[in-house]
């Protein structure tokens, strides 16, 4: 069927990627915040389970500055985001999740259980990553760790009252 200009590729019906980078390029920009997003959120097991967290909910214990460290490392996601040519939607998106991860983390020991199942970077990446799928017309969905979520508060509310206990 001829378009109204009289063009009729398929190329030229795809939405169009705000940016200047290859498919390549944008392929490496994934790797990069898949390793990224490995290390921050799910490089360590807990052992017995399936679960897994990373160096933000570590970042979180330390009281002050860990839960803003992590709100640092996180922008990482976002810059990528921007190279990749992500759209404002999608980085408001990342925003918001980088800002309930980080406020959530406020939260003594809750906190620390909600930024170990919440995951904002591994969420940012998926973000970026379904963006650029849906441009390239291949799209995946993605669900909440609801049960990781439970187990982490009861799990650190118990490290809590042990803490307690033992140097209260």
């Amino acid at each position: 069927m001829a378009q109204a200009d009289g063009n009729t590729s398929p190329e030229k019906n795809k939405p169009r990627i705000n940016s200047t980078k290859s498919e390549d390029e944008l392929r490496q920009i994934l790797e990069r915040l898949d390793t990224f997003s490995y290390y921050t959120d799910s490089n360590i097991r807990v052992p017995f389970t399936k679960f897994r967290f990373g160096l933000s909910p570590l970042l979180g214990l330390l009281p002050g500055v860990g839960d803003f460290a992590g709100l640092i490392l996180s922008l990482y996601v976002l810059w990528e985001a921007r190279r990749a040519g992500a759209s404002g939607r999608v980085k408001r998106r990342m925003i918001r999740n980088m800002l309930i991860e980080f406020v959530f983390g406020l939260i003594p020991v809750i906190g620390d259980a909600f930024d170990a199942a919440f995951k904002a970077n591994t969420r940012n990446t998926a973000l970026l990553r379904r963006y650029l799928l849906e441009q390239l017309d291949e799209a995946p969905k993605e669900r909440f760790p609801w049960l990781a979520f439970g187990v982490f508060i009861v799990f650190f509310a118990l490290l809590g009252w042990v803490v307690w206990r033992v140097f209260g």
